[in-house]
């Protein structure tokens, strides 16, 4: 049975809900660590908190610190003292910029019955601008749930749709929380409505707000029929909705009833076991019986429906119960489904990887932890100026001790950490080991990166059949601008790569290459706010030479080809390493269209990246007789080697992109005997970059640049000048207009909104009517799509349009041809 903190107070019969929580905070002895690790795993709920940005998703993390004792006073984002934005440039910029662990304990211990423990919430507070997706893309694999936060004036916005797919794709479950309710303009019935026509998930009401006129003041538990109205601490007090809401508010008594029906039902028609009780006797339905019925539904992580809840982080209202569903309705790692790991070119979930290992090992026959202690997942790497790398591991198997030698999978090596921490944002605590499904960080790991895979061993030596068993990697997305760098003299040079090589480590989203014509190194980014982050911890964390020069950020640009050219061989015939050879391959490149995107069988065939599609072939000998080479080794030499190519074109330099290469490796005229790896890698770059030059000169080379999804959130009375600055000064196109109060579509999606169950607003009349009661703006959403490098600088554009009211959001949408006087423009710069 599921037993929350409120309910065991109610059973107690000590204090009302909630009644005394900001006393019991103010008496407790605020001991800053979590408890220990040692318990089983259903303590655990490794959560992180998505949105957009802006959406309160900082805030609403430090009132979960603070109500559950792990920090004594309450942070502002305002007045830069948050526990999770740490940075200097978060608390300048009043925004999350990278993801910050943090784990505590909910209830708080001296709130539980004897017997009852604490769950032990691991939360991440993940950013939401646009720039810093891979931050969150990186993190959302280690996640069990997620909370999801809306604003609740602005409704779902671009990147929270962005976020939620991503949970989505992981199969997270997921539970949202409308924020800032107390803000003029909110709306809980549009954000719910939100959430099934921009989401595609059917919201389940569980609170509904509480409002005096138009004034929020507290929200409704429609599963326990309990009111909790908020005081300026946070400090609720519990109403109960059938002795007091009956007499003093019968209206909203009867909506709270409708609520709980409409929820019943809604549950009762995707829940079998809920159906049962349902068609039997519907009274007998006990508010457990709902919230088991809510945790079977969001734990499969499909996302079908997601709890809703209500509160306004800023003024203290509704974090508590909030941390209550958490703990309710999310699940612990060992509710969730075992982790899938790649094994040669399958993946299998990790007991059937195991059992396989198992079958065909001699000295392990029928146990796992004969074969591995424990396996983890590196999914974040920090560059700490006093202890060096420290890595965030997530553990999927087994017990990982305190330095424990450790194999890495993706580089084939071990490693042996000299420390291992609990992390609470910029504080650590020692501890001895880290159980499955826990959370923390290790120091010592010199050469792990983002995505590597961690496995113990009984013995000293790694087993040849579990070597190369790796948890999936995070996707590292484009880049689209470029920061250039010019160091002053040789030893600025050497320094600044050594610096750009710590970089990159940290954050595997920066890449970055030296231009050999100019001496320029260029780091390539997410957006222009990315790569400012970058230079400013160039320059303060890692302290580069003030002699080199920052030469600001620019669009980053892209070469195809636009008709094909080849096949064209190459015979390299050279000495390597002190060893002669020779090798020789064919090349073929033409464009990529778009259907090759959809032929299954070209995508099975080929490896993507950075946007083209590398194809090897190998044919076999028309004897039937068997190649005198092992293929699979030759087909990853003549890869790397067109990977390598394809990172400079001939016409700017720049990487290429939108290619479809083909290698052609024949054993009867290429083949000339064993030669090492290098000459087969310089083989395929040589044909590759030649085939590059023949195109160039006959003029089939194109530039690629990106254009954006841009979304912009701004005062009805500017629109129609941003239109109209976006279509004729900026080469954009305006895709939509959106009124983000406004009626929502009947169908969308799949889903009916008439049968999506949402409260009242405290004012049920035209919107602009009641914007001027309340003395705000109405704000409308423009969707477009332009160009980067006409967007670079657009926000201090809008600043003028709106005096400062508004919030723009930019994704990578696509990556265009540039023709006409804009390509004459960009041969003019040069490089």
């Amino acid at each position: 049975m599921l037993v929350t903190a409120c309910a065991l107070r109610c059973r107690l019969g000590q204090r009302s809900l909630y009644g005394s929580l900001s006393q019991a905070v103010k008496l407790r002895s605020y001991s800053s660590q979590p408890s220990s690790q040692a318990g089983a795993t259903d303590i655990i709920r490794n959560i992180g908190i998505i949105a957009h940005v802006d959406a309160g998703k900082t805030t609403t993390t430090e009132r979960m610190l603070y109500y559950s004792g792990m920090i004594r006073h309450l942070g502002n984002v305002d007045d830069r003292n948050t526990t999770t934005d740490f940075l200097e440039l978060e608390a300048q910029r009043k925004i999350t910029i990278q993801s910050a662990a943090i784990s505590f304990n909910w209830p708080p211990k001296e709130e539980c019955l004897p017997g009852f423990e604490p769950k032990i919430i691991n939360l991440i507070d993940t950013p939401g601008h646009g720039d810093f997706r891979f931050e969150v893309d990186r993190c959302m694999p280690i996640l069990d749930g997620a909370v999801c936060i809306l604003d609740a004036v602005k409704g779902v916005e671009t990147h929270t749709e962005r976020v939620w797919a991503s949970a989505h794709q992981f199969k997270i479950p997921r539970i949202l929380f409308v924020n800032k309710l107390d803000r003029d303009g909110a709306s809980f019935k549009n954000s719910v409505l939100d959430v099934a026509t921009r989401l595609q998930s059917h919201p389940l009401v569980c609170q509904i707000p509480w409002w005096k006129g138009e004034d929020f003041i507290g929200v409704i538990d429609v599963i326990n029929r309990v009111g909790l109205k908020f005081s300026s601490t946070g400090e609720p007090t519990r109403v109960d909705v059938e002795k007091s809401f009956s007499q003093n508010f019968p209206a909203l008594a009867e909506e709270v009833e409708r609520a709980r029906s409409k929820l019943v039902e809604e549950l009762a028609d995707r829940d079998e076991k809920l159906m049962e009780m349902f068609i039997e006797d519907e009274k007998s339905i006990t508010a457990s019986h709902i919230k088991q019925s809510i945790r079977r539904l969001v734990c499969t992580g499909e996302g079908a429906v997601v709890p809703v809840f209500a509160g306004a982080s800023r003024k203290n209202m509704g974090v508590q119960p909030l941390l209550d569903a958490v703990v309710d309705y999310l699940p612990s790692p060992q509710d969730r489904p075992e982790v899938v790991v790649i094994s040669g070119k399958q993946e299998f979930p990790l007991s059937q990887a195991l059992d396989h290992v198992t079958k065909n090992s001699k000295k392990a026959q029928s146990h796992h932890h004969k074969i591995i202690g424990a396996l983890a997942s590196v999914f974040k790497v920090v560059d700490d100026p006093d202890r060096g790398p420290l890595s965030y591991v997530r553990v999927y198997y087994g017990n990982l001790p305190k330095r424990a030698s450790m194999w890495n999978t993706n580089i084939h090596q071990f490693e042996k950490p000299l420390n291992m921490f609990q992390v609470a944002a910029s504080k650590t605590y020692d501890i001895p080991h880290l159980m499955s499904g826990q959370i923390g960080a290790l120091t010592g790991l010199k050469n792990s990166r983002t995505g590597d895979t961690l496995i113990t061993f009984p013995g000293r030596e790694a087993p040849e059949s579990v070597r190369t068993i790796q948890i999936r990697p995070p996707e590292i997305p484009p880049a689209v601008a470029v920061l250039a760098i010019e160091p002053f003299g040789q030893a600025d040079a050497t320094a600044l790569e050594g610096v750009l090589a710590r970089l990159t480590k940290e954050d595997p989203s920066v890449r970055w290459a030296k231009d050999e014509k100019t001496e320029q190194y260029l780091v390539y980014g997410m957006g222009k706010l990315h790569l400012e982050i970058v230079e400013h911890r160039l320059r303060t964390h890692y302290k580069v030479p003030k002699s080199i020069e920052f030469k600001g950020v620019q669009v980053e640009y892209r070469e195809t080809v636009t008709s094909p050219v080849g096949p064209h061989r190459v015979e390299y015939e050279r000495t390597v390493a002190n060893k002669s050879g020779k090798a020789a391959c064919s090349a073929t490149i033409e464009p990529l269209q778009s259907h090759h995107h959809n032929h299954t069988t070209l995508s099975e065939s080929c490896t993507e990246r950075d946007g083209n599609f590398i194809s090897i072939s190998i044919p076999l000998p028309e004897d039937g007789s068997r190649l005198p080479f092992d293929p699979e080794e030759k087909r990853q030499q003549l890869l790397n080697g067109a990977i390598a190519a394809l990172a400079r074109g001939p016409r700017r330099g720049v990487a290429m992109s939108n290619c479809l290469v083909t290698i052609t490796y024949d054993h009867s005229t290429d083949y000339f005997g064993e030669v090492s790896g290098a000459h087969i890698v310089n083989a395929a770059i040589h044909a590759v970059r030649d085939a590059l030059k023949l195109a160039h000169a006959q003029g089939a080379v194109g530039i690629l640049e990106p254009v954006m999804k841009v979304d912009i959130f701004c005062p009805e009375d500017v629109w129609g000048t941003i239109q109209h600055d976006l279509q004729s000064a900026r080469g954009g196109v305006v895709l939509e207009i959106n009124d983000p109060n406004g009626e929502k579509d009947v169908l969308d999606g799949g889903i009916d909104v008439s049968k999506v169950y949402v409260p009242p607003d405290p004012y049920e009349m035209v919107h602009s009517l009641a914007d001027r009661r309340k003395g705000t703006v109405r704000m409308l959403q423009v969707v477009a799509r332009a160009p980067l490098k006409e967007m670079l600088a657009y926000d201090e554009t809008l600043r003028g349009m709106t005096q400062g009211r508004h919030s723009i959001h930019m994704e990578l949408d696509t990556w265009e041809r540039v023709t006409g006087t804009r390509e004459r423009a960009l041969d003019e710069e040069g490089f």
